[in-house]
This record gives structure tokens, sequence and C-alpha cells, in this order.
């Protein structure tokens, strides 16, 4: 069984444009909802939740409307208070109380993202056996992303945000998208684990990878094969951007 949580709730501050949620903003002429929502449906989602906040109103009646075939398969969540992508997950909880499966979260700000890519990204979870699994990639400028850690062995260790990294850290090539795969039966107790304690005094969803770590949980990262897919979207010029790369 698959769910797959879409975090949609952002305002996109750097969008400029404070009335309109930063899913909302158009690629092509299409919403960037509209292709992960379509994207989650490609790969035989059971069961689909976004989770709306800014501007949620028209999220959600967007959605609805557009995908009013699988109204069966789409829930919603709602973040009134954004607190961070870890804070996001823990309201699906309601929806996926009765879930027993994997749970694949994507963000609603990054609309490249490919079934190919995702279908891999199934198999390897899948096939190694992992309890969560996440999808990195090797950035020439990673600032700004969360960096992975990995042991001498190349087994993964940690997730850091940029803004809580060391200098070392910093040096790390290797980049967290925000994609994952995780357990439901894991995924959250580890929520009720996360604080609030760091720069940005969010809840980080990246730090139930510690706790499953230290659970001594099986935890892959596969790299992804075009960066331009995990791009997310910040900028009306990252907008226009990833334009370029639509076939």
């Amino acid at each position: 069984m698959l769910a797959v949580v879409i975090l949609a709730a952002g305002k996109g501050k750097r969008m400029k444009n404070p009335d309109k949620a930063k899913v909302m903003f158009e690629l092509m002429g299409k919403p960037m909802i509209e292709y992960v929502v379509d994207l989650a449906l490609k790969i035989n989602s059971d069961r689909i939740i976004v989770i709306a906040g800014h501007q949620k109103k028209s999220v959600i009646e967007f959605v609805a409307g557009k995908f009013i075939d699988y109204k069966n398969k789409i829930y919603f969540a709602h973040q009134d208070q954004q607190l961070g992508t870890g804070h996001a997950v823990m309201q699906t909880e309601k929806q996926l109380s009765d879930f027993n499966g994997m749970v694949m979260i994507l963000s609603g700000d990054v609309p490249l993202l490919s079934e190919k890519t995702l279908k891999k990204f199934l198999e390897y979870h899948i096939s190694g056996q992992f309890d969560a699994t996440l999808i990195s990639a090797i950035m020439d400028n990673p600032d700004g992303y969360g960096r992975i850690i990995r042991n001498s062995n190349g087994d993964f260790i940690d997730i850091v945000e940029h803004k809580d990294a060391t200098e070392e850290q910093k040096n790390c090539k290797e980049i967290n998208s925000g994609i994952y795969i995780i357990k439901s039966e894991y995924l959250f107790d580890a929520l009720k684990t996360l604080k609030a304690d760091n720069a940005q005094q969010e809840y980080y969803l990246t730090d139930v990878f510690l706790h499953f770590k230290n659970k001594g949980l099986k935890i892959g990262a596969i790299p992804a094969d075009n960066n331009i897919e995990i791009e997310g979207v910040n900028t009306i010029e990252q907008l226009e951007n990833l334009a370029k790369h639509i076939h």
C-alpha cells in the first residue's frame, strides 16, 4: 500500500505575491500542485493527502475540482501555522491513522519530478528492504540545502540543515531533496520526537532520520539521475528557469 503526502502549505514569501499559495503559481499554464498530484496518481497511490495552509481554500478547491474523478483517493490536511515540514506531516495523522504501508512525501513546489524517477525510488526502497529512504542529489552548489552525511563505508548517517551545518559539513556536495518514503508504522512515533530547537525554530521532518538511525532502522539514500527533477521553486526566477526544461 502506498500513501502520498504532498506538502502544499507554504507562503512562498520570495514569490512576492502574498495573495497566492506558492503551489498555485503556474508553470507552462498549470499550477505546480497539478503536476505533483498528477504524478502521485501515475504511480498508483492508494491514498493522496494534500497539506494545505496559506491561501488553502484556493488549493483545496483547485485540486478537488481538477481531480474530481479521484475524489475517493484524495484527502486534505490543514497546516494553519507554518511551523516546518515535520509539523506539516503531523497534520496528516487523522488521514493516515488506519493506513498501513509506505508513506511517500513529496513537495508541491517540485513540479518536474518524473514517474520514472519515483518508480525507481520505490523499487530501491522495496528491494533494499529499507524502513526509510530518501532521494539525494550531488550538486556543485549545495547552498541552502540540507547535507547528507555518510560514514567512511558510504552508509547514511544523518541529514544536517544548511543553517545548522558546520563549515566542514557545508563542503559536502550531496544534498537532501526532501523526497522520502517512510514505513507508516514508524512515521508518527518519530514525528512525536521532533523539537524546534534549531536556527529556524521549526519542526524539521529531516530530524526523523536521526530518530530512525538511533532505533537501528535501515535507511537508504539514492541519488537522483537528473538534478533538475528535484529542484524546488522559491522565486519567480526559479520558476522561469524550470520552464526551459519542459519538453
